[in-house]
Order: structure tokens, then C-alpha cells, then sequence
């Protein structure tokens, strides 16, 4: 079951809905009683100032096309940074788009994707595969600015090499069925994982954010942070699994989601997951949902500060946990940009 399917066939049944365990928050199914027709091919999009400011190589998918000028082949053996933009750009209508992504051995890449709903009511699906050599590093910023009404899904099945690094981070606006699925097949041999992630909804957006990590081999490691922020009839989802094979011994993995919730209104779904099957390892997983802390907002407040602005210094620290793990500068600087803009629209 899955939304490619259905855009393929026009099969409204093969959609993933409320009975498939892993889509019972997004449920997509119940959506769609009709898919859209397919979106037309477009000669240009809006320009981008935030991702242009980077000054890299950049490559604009259109409506589930590339676009003639924008046709830059990743360098996977080179260093830099690389931009690609999966741009909605027709109401109402439909597509889908593959953009694979690797990095041979030894090679050092900064891949910033941003998807961009510049049209509305639009249903977009997008498969983002990852290969990242034996030794070599990949860090990933996703940007996910889809629009109110749309229907926005997008799969990354990423394939870790020994002694490789990846690292990636989410920031999430949500749309009227938003969801990002990563999923990592973990060789270990030294190999580091790091999958974080960012959600900040208002009215009656939803974000799902799910990860599923395969430890297969020894001597592998993840951490993975997610924070997020709802307000109005919003809904965040997070669904975290990591699974550490028989004989993937000497596995470190992390997990940990936390969400403040703005609005009574307001729902977060959490579900993270350990499957072990090997025994000399080091696991755990944390998941906490809650308010504000009042005895840190009393505390700024006696300080002077407004309680809008305190409530919003507050915020920005929980969430800015995430954006501080980002290493490249220039992206840990593109997020936080875009945290405290997010914010002050959530405001």
C-alpha cells in the first residue's frame, strides 16, 4: 500500500489508511475519495531567495519534473553543497518524482532539500533514495514548507556503508496530510547515523515524521532527536523505530522525542520503538508531551520580559536543541532562520 501505487494505477485502494499500522495517524485512504489529474509539465518557478542565498549548484524539480536549467548532476566524489528544490507549482493536481542521492568513498557532501508548495491543493509523492559509501559523509537539511491543503508524502531509504556518516534534519510546517518517512539500513563497521527532526504546526495542519533504522551488522550507532510545537487543531506525529538484528552486537542507538502542546485542541501521537535481538548493546528511547514549563516562564518573567516574548524564548530553546546539531554552519544558520520565522507565523 502506498500513495505511489495509487498515483500509477489510479487504484484508489491501494492508498495506506487507519488498518496499516505504520499510516493509522495518516490516513490517506479515507482522504482521497478522488486523486487529482496529473500535474503539467512548467517551464519555471518562483525563485527561492532563502536556498539561493547559499550560492550552490541547484536543481529544481517541477511538479515532479526537472527543469532545463536545472539539470546539475550531484557530485557523489566531490566536497560541497548541493540544493534541490521539489516544487508544487500547479492547484489541484497530482504527482510524483524520484531523486536519488549518492556519495562514494571517502566523499564529503551537504545536501539541503526543499519542498515547496507554490500552488495548493496539490497530492505530491516523492522517493528520495540515499547511498552513502564506505567512509564517506553526507549531512541532509529538509525543509518541508508545503501548503495548507496539500497532500504531501515523501520516502528517503537510506543505505549506510561501514565506516560511512549520515546526518539529517527535518523541519516541518505540515499541510492537510503531510508525512516523511526515512528508512535506514544500518551496515555498521564504525558507521554513524544521526536523524533529527523539527515540527511547528498551527490551525489544522498535520506532520508525520517516521523512521525505521535496521542495525544489521556490529559496532553501529544512532541518535536520533526529534522536538516539536502544535497549536490550534494541529496534529504531529512521530514514529521512531530502531531494530538491532541477531549479531549486530556492540550497537549504540539513541532515541528521543518531545513535543509542547499550545492549544487543548491540539493532538500529538508518539510511538517509538526498540526491537533487540542481540545482547551487548547500549538502547534506549524517551518520549515526552506536554505544556510549557511554568516555573521557566515565571522565572523570565520576573526578569521583565512580556510573557508573549518569554513564552516564545522558551520555544525557541527547546526547539533550537535540534538545529544546534546541524554542523554545517551555513545550514545550522538556514534553520534557525527559519525557526524563528516559522515561529513568529505560529505566534
Amino acid at each position: 500500500m502506498s500513495l505511489t501505487a495509487a498515483l500509477k494505477t489510479g487504484d484508489l485502494t491501494r492508498l495506506p489508511g487507519r488498518r496499516d499500522e505504520d499510516w493509522r495517524w495518516t490516513d490517506l485512504r479515507g482522504l482521497l475519495r478522488v486523486l487529482p489529474p496529473p500535474s503539467p509539465a512548467v517551464d519555471a518557478v518562483a525563485a527561492n531567495a532563502v536556498l539561493d542565498a547559499l550560492g550552490a549548484p541547484t536543481l529544481v524539480y517541477a511538479n515532479g519534473r526537472p527543469l532545463e536549467d536545472g539539470e546539475v548532476a550531484i557530485p557523489p566524489t566531490g566536497k560541497g553543497v548541493f540544493v534541490r528544490r521539489f516544487v508544487a507549482a500547479t492547484a489541484e493536481t497530482s504527482h510524483h518524482a524520484e531523486a536519488p542521492a549518492s556519495v562514494d568513498a571517502g566523499g564529503t557532501l551537504v545536501l539541503v532539500d526543499g519542498f515547496e508548495g507554490q500552488a495548493d491543493g496539490y497530492v505530491s509523492d516523492t522517493a528520495t533514495p540515499i547511498r552513502v559509501g564506505p567512509g564517506a559523509t553526507l549531512e541532509r537539511l529538509v525543509l518541508l514548507d508545503d501548503a495548507a491543503e496539500a497532500v504531501s508524502v515523501n520516502l528517503s531509504e537510506v543505505e549506510l556503508a561501514p565506516g560511512a556518516t549520515f546526518r539529517q534534519t527535518v523541519l516541518a510546517t505540515g499541510a492537510r496530510r503531510q508525512r516523511f518517512e526515512t528508512r535506514v539500513r544500518h551496515q555498521g563497521g564504525g558507521a554513524s547515523l544521526q536523524l533529527d527532526g523539527v515540527y511547528v504546526l498551527g490551525d489544522r495542519r498535520h506532520s508525520d515524521q517516521t523512521t525505521v533504522v535496521d542495525h544489521v551488522t556490529v559496532d553501529g550507532s544512532t541518535s536520533q532527536l526529534t522536538k516539536g510545537v502544535v497549536t490550534g487543531r494541529s496534529r504531529g506525529v512521530f514514529q521512531g523505530r530502531i531494530v538491532v538484528a541477531h549479531g549486530a552486537d556492540r550497537t549504540d542507538a539513541r532515541m528521543g522525542h518531545h513535543a509542547l502542546m499550545l492549544s487543548e485542541q491540539a493532538e500529538v501521537d508518539a510511538k517509538p520503538e526498540l526491537e533487540i535481538y542481540a545482547d551487548d548493546v547500549q538502547c534506549a528511547h524517551g518520549n515526552t508531551v506536554g505544556a510549557i514549563d511554568e516555573d521557566a516562564l515565571f522565572y523570565i518573567r520576573s526578569r521583565g520580559v512580556p510573557e508573549a516574548e518569554a513564552r516564545a524564548l522558551l520555544i525557541e530553546a527547546f526547539l533550537g536543541e535540534v538545529t544546534d546539531r546541524i554542523t554545517y554552519e551555513p545550514a545550522r544558520d538556514l534553520a534557525r532562520a527559519w525557526l524563528v520565522e516559522r515561529l513568529g507565523a505560529l505566534a
